[in-house]
C-alpha cells in the first residue's frame, strides 16, 4: 500500500498533523496507524487542556462539538506535609484561565472524526512494528506486525502476515518513548547534539464522587509529601463534569531509591487527611499509567531524517513546568504538516529528508515556550529546595539566564539497594487504596496469552544476576501493573516472571531498568489497555 504520508499514532499530534495535511492539500493520500483497539483506547492524560493549537487548527471547534466542556476556574497549589499543608503561590506557568479540564481520549476520538471527514484513512488495531528502509537506509514506510504467532514464534491457524505501508514521508507520533522512534534515534544518532531525555511516570485514577463534594472546574496541584526531599514528584486533582474527578501522581523517573514504588506513592497520597475526604462515598471507575517526557528544550532530538519526522511527545515537546503538552504536541503536528506539504510539492521521491521542519519548529511558539522554561525541571536534580529556588529565579528572569542546565539519563540515577532502607507502604483497604492487580482490571487491558512476549529481555540472566543482587530488582516496584515478579522455580532458584498480559503500555520498564535490558515492542493487533475516557 502506498501513501503520500503515513502517520504512526492517533494521538493529538498525529491527528492534528493529518487534519492540517488535508486542509493544505486535499489531494494528499494520508493514513494513520493506531495500535489501540480504537482511537483513544491507549490515550491517558491529566488533563487540563490549553486550546491555543486547537484554535488555530479548527477555529470553529465549539460549533463542531469538540468535547471541551468544563472550563478551568480555580487554581490551587499546596505543599503537603504528612498531616497538613500550607499554601503555595501558583506559578504563572500553571495558571489555567481560558483552559479546559478534559478527557484527552474523548478529544482524540472527536479529532479522528474531523480527520476522517477530510478523507484521512485511520486504521485502529494495527501496530506499526518495523521501520522499512531502502538500499540507502532511507525510511520508506513501516510494516505492521504479524498476527497469529504463538508464544514460541510459530504460525497458528489464525496467522495473518503484517502489511507494508510505503510513504513519501513517515510521521512518527508514537507518544512518549516510542518503540520505533527509539530505533530511529539510535540509527540516525538524532541525540548527537541534545541531552538524554528524562521522564516521569504518571499514575491516574478516574473517580465519581459525591455531588456535594464536586466543584466543576476546580484544579488542585500539590508537591511535598509523600515524596522525600530528593525525589521529584507531585499530584493533580481535577474536577470534570458529571461529578467526575481525575486524580493522579507523577514521580520523576530519575529517582534514586530502588525501593520506591511510584504506584504505592500514588496510593499513599490519597490517604492524606486533606485529600481522602473527597473520595469518601465515591467510587473509582478507571485506572491507568503512562510515562511522560520531562526533559524539555535541551532534550529535543534532531527532528528529521531521510524519509520521516518526529512530532509530539515522541520528540519531547511537553512543557513540564506548565504540566501540559497536548497543545505543543498538536502544534508540532501542524508545523510538520506545513513543512511536509511544501517539501512534497518539489520532491516526488521516497526517502527524502524534510529538513525545513526543523527550522520551522524553531520559529514556532512551541520552541520559544519551551526555551523559556528549560532550566526549571533540571533544577530539581539537586533536590526540592534547590529546585524551588531555581524555579523562582527562572520564572522572574523569564528564562533569560545565559546558561542551560543539563538533563541526565534516568536509568543511571538509581542507587544500590544496600544504600537504602526498604519502604514500608500501607496495605490497601480496597475502598480508597487498591492493590495493583485490582486497579489494572479497571484499565481494561488485555493481551492474547499465546503470543510472543512483547517485553523482551536482551540478556535473560541480568534480572537475577545483576538487578536482583544490586538493586533488589526494581522492576517489581516501578511497574504500575504488576508485570514483573521475582519468584522461585522448581529448583528453588530465583527467576524473573513476566506477566505481560497485565501491561498498560506505560514504557517505564524500557526507561528505568538500570541495566537497560528490557526492550518494549508492540504486541499483536489491538492488545493493551482499553481506556474509555482517560
Amino acid at each position: 500500500m502506498e501513501y503520500d504520508v503515513v502517520i504512526i499514532g492517533a494521538g493529538p499530534s498525529g491527528l492534528a498533523c493529518a487534519i492540517k495535511l488535508k486542509q493544505l492539500n486535499q489531494d494528499l493520500n494520508v493514513c494513520i496507524l493506531e495500535k489501540g483497539s480504537e482511537v483513544g483506547a491507549h490515550i491517558l492524560s491529566g488533563a487540563v487542556f490549553e486550546p491555543r493549537a486547537l484554535n488555530e487548527l479548527i477555529p470553529d471547534w465549539k460549533e463542531k462539538g469538540a468535547p471541551l466542556i468544563t472550563k478551568a476556574k480555580k487554581d490551587i497549589f499546596r505543599f503537603l506535609t504528612k498531616t497538613g499543608s500550607f499554601w503555595f503561590p501558583t506559578p504563572p506557568q500553571m495558571h489555567n484561565k481560558g483552559n479546559y479540564i478534559i478527557s484527552l481520549g474523548n478529544l482524540t476520538r472527536w479529532l479522528a472524526e474531523q480527520a476522517e471527514e477530510l478523507g484521512v484513512e485511520i486504521f485502529p488495531g494495527f501496530a506499526a512494528a518495523e521501520v522499512l528502509y531502502d538500499e540507502n537506509d532511507n525510511v520508506i514506510g513501516v510494516a505492521t506486525g504479524d498476527m497469529g504467532i504463538d508464544k514460541d514464534g510459530n504460525q497458528t491457524e489464525a496467522f495473518e502476515p503484517g502489511m507494508e505501508l510505503h510513504a513519501r514521508q513517515v510521521v512518527f507520533a508514537e507518544g512518549c518513548h516510542g518503540s520505533l522512534t527509539k530505533t530511529l534515534i539510535n540509527k540516525y544518532n538524532l541525540r548527537e547534539n541534545s541531552d538524554p531525555q528524562t521522564y516521569g511516570i504518571g499514575i491516574k485514577e478516574l473517580w465519581e464522587i459525591n455531588p456535594e463534594k464536586h466543584d466543576a472546574g476546580k484544579i488542585l496541584h500539590t508537591i511535598g509529601w509523600p515524596m522525600d526531599k530528593e525525589t521529584y514528584g507531585g499530584s493533580w486533582l481535577y474536577h470534570l463534569e458529571d461529578n467526575l474527578v481525575s486524580v493522579g501522581f507523577v514521580v520523576g523517573l530519575d529517582y534514586k531509591n530502588p525501593y520506591l514504588s511510584p504506584y504505592q506513592e500514588m496510593q499513599r497520597y490519597k490517604t492524606h487527611p486533606e485529600i481522602k475526604d473527597l473520595f469518601e462515598g465515591g467510587r473509582r471507575i478507571a485506572y491507568g499509567a503512562r510515562a511522560l517526557v520531562e526533559g524539555g528544550f535541551q532534550s529535543i532530538p534532531k527532528l528529521t531524517f531521510p524519509g520521516g519526522v518526529l512530532i509530539g511527545d515522541t520528540a519531547g515537546f511537553l512543557n513540564t513546568p506548565k504540566i501540559k503538552g497536548n497543545h505543543t504536541a498538536m502544534k508540532s503536528g501542524m508545523v510538520a504538516a506545513e513543512s511536509i506539504v511544501a517539501h512534497l510539492s518539489t520532491n516526488e521521491e521516497f526517502g527524502t529528508e524534510c529538513t525545513s521542519y526543523q527550522s520551522d519548529m524553531e520559529k514556532s511558539w512551541v520552541w520559544s515556550e519551551l526555551k523559556k522554561v528549560r532550566n526549571i525541571r533540571p533544577g530539581f536534580h539537586k533536590g526540592l529546595l534547590h529546585g524551588l529556588i531555581n524555579a523562582a529565579f527562572e520564572t522572574i528572569t523569564a528564562g533569560l539566564a545565559p546558561w542551560t542546565l543539563k538533563n541526565h539519563a534516568d536509568h543511571e540515577q538509581l542507587g544500590k539497594a544496600s544504600d537504602y532502607e526498604p519502604i514500608e507502604y500501607p496495605k490497601p483497604d480496597g475502598i480508597l487504596t487498591f492493590d495493583r492487580l485490582t486497579n489494572v482490571s479497571f484499565s481494561n487491558t488485555n493481551h492474547a496469552e499465546d503470543q510472543p512476549v512483547h517485553l523482551q529481555l536482551i540478556d535473560p540472566s541480568i534480572p537475577v544476576q545483576v538487578n536482583l543482587k544490586e538493586y533488589d530488582e526494581p522492576a517489581q516496584r516501578y511497574c504500575p501493573a504488576g508485570v514483573y515478579e521475582i519468584i522461585k522455580d522448581d529448583a528453588e532458584e530465583y527467576k524473573l516472571q513476566i506477566n505481560s498480559q497485565n501491561c498498560v503500555h506505560c514504557k517505564t520498564c524500557d526507561i528505568k531498568d538500570p541495566s537497560q535490558n528490557i526492550n518494549w515492542v508492540v504486541p499483536q493487533g489491538s492488545d493493551g489497555p482499553n481506556y474509555p475516557n482517560m
